[in-house]
């Protein structure tokens, strides 16, 4: 292991002040609506990175650029942004008009006192199929509204029941990017990870569900909701979800799926590259992380992080929440779950070999601590994407509105604790991991 170096440490600090510094202040300072993503998170790296550059001056600028390549070439890299394109087809090819048909199918056979309880249930499972929250949520929320509007429940409440269903599924989906980087990131199976955060997601949201259900009863439901929906745009979504539990390879299910487009081939094309292109920042940032991170690791600063998380946390336990602690501290400096994964990968496998954490757990601790910091975010991508949609329909609603009708994210962190603290290890099931 390398000498550790704080100063390593620095490039880090440089994209949080940028990035976090620079969102915050336009967003709360200057009031710019949605000034938080109007910061341009590549430019923020690429700052990032010219520091890494000029740190450690005994190692040559070629040598630098050849330790960059090879953390982009690496193998997880490399699968991640395939996967992240595929799914980037996938959504824009069948995305808006078969989630509408899911939404809809559903509302339309459940009585009205049970509609948030249904949106909620809906998001789950659409999110899941998607595979990205804020495009559950930007499809969901019109619909919460005219839930809330029709059956005279609290819009907040609505609206929050889909954001804690669109969680849901970023959790869990086999195409969402976190699942997809937290995987490749650690070394393991999407079905196995799936397997392994199942259990963790499901309690969390029927607790959550339980809520809904209370605060539902307690509310005067009006007349039920009736929408047109189409049967066969619902194949898709249950395509990729029945393929991706059954454990075929997400490549296939991703191919088999786009064949069953309602298109005209000229507009599956025009939707598949809208598509791909919705995903280039994504990769951008996948990519630039994975040069930042080759950097710093050669600099000696992932041997700081490691350290100080060993005199802290002890124990394979310990070991578990510090990953989970990790990775919930970067989402909440980034407001961005994919990047905190991605951020936390390197360090999150050698902790992971040094506690004995197997890596499709660590790989579900990622990605269910960086979901529950971003659930509840105030200036989260999620939370300004409903408050958006909502204000553009003419209705008034805050984020703290939203954030107290939050259950999902909670019973997560509850779920996640007794996951890690209460139950014993399931030893035999994760000796092949």
């Amino acid at each position: 292991m390398k000498k550790g170096k704080p100063s390593a440490l620095l490039p880090i600090a440089v994209f949080l002040v940028f990035y976090l510094g620079l969102g915050i202040y336009s967003e709360y300072i200057l009031k710019i609506p949605m000034g938080f993503y109007n910061i341009p998170i590549v430019v923020a790296f690429l700052a990032a990175i010219l520091v890494a550059c000029l740190q450690n001056r005994s190692v040559p600028f070629e040598e630098k650029l050849a330790l960059m390549g090879q953390g982009i070439g690496d193998r997880n890299i490399i699968t991640m942004l395939l996967i992240f394109l595929a799914a980037g087809t996938f959504v824009g090819v069948v995305g808006r008009s078969s989630a509408e048909s899911v939404a809809y199918f559903m509302l339309s056979w459940i009585p009205a006192k049970y509609a948030v309880a249904v949106l909620f249930v809906v998001a789950c499972f659409v999110s899941t199929a998607m595979g990205t929250s804020v495009g559950t949520i930007t499809l969901l929320v019109p619909i919460a509204a005219a839930v809330a509007e029709t059956s005279g429940f609290s819009l907040a409440l609505c609206v929050a029941s889909v954001m804690g269903g669109s969680m849901f599924g970023d959790n869990l989906s086999f195409i969402s990017d976190t699942t997809i980087a937290a995987c490749n990131g650690q070394g393991c199976e999407m079905k196995d990870k799936f397997r392994e955060n199942f259990w963790i997601a499901l309690p969390a949201a029927l607790a959550a569900l339980a809520l809904i259900l209370v605060i539902s009863f307690r509310q005067a439901p009006g007349t039920p909701i009736v929408h047109e929906y189409h049967l066969l745009q619902m194949v898709p979504y249950l395509l990729v979800l029945i393929g991706g539990i059954a454990g075929i390879q997400v490549f296939v299910v991703l191919l088999i799926v786009l064949g069953t487009g309602q298109t005209t081939l000229w507009d599956m094309l025009s939707s598949m590259g809208s598509g791909t292109s919705g995903m280039f920042e994504t990769c951008m940032v996948a990519i630039l992380v994975a040069a930042m991170c080759a950097l710093i690791r050669e600099n000696g600063g992932f041997t700081v992080l490691l350290r100080a998380i060993h005199k802290i946390f002890r124990g394979k336990k310990g070991g578990q929440l510090g990953v989970g602690i990790l990775v919930a501290l970067l989402d909440i400096a980034t407001a961005n779950n994919t990047v905190a994964i991605v951020i936390a990968n390197p360090i999150a496998k050698q902790m992971s070999e040094d506690y004995g954490i197997t890596p499709r757990k660590t790989a579900s601790l990622l990605d269910t601590f960086s979901c529950i910091s971003q659930g509840i975010l105030p200036y989260g991508a999620q939370m300004l994407v409903a408050i958006s949609a909502v204000h553009e329909l003419g209705y008034e609603l805050s984020a703290f509105e939203i954030m107290a009708n939050l259950f999902y994210p909670g019973m997560l962190l509850v779920s996640s604790l007794i996951f890690i603290f209460v139950l014993p290890d399931r030893k035999n099931a994760e000796s092949n991991a």
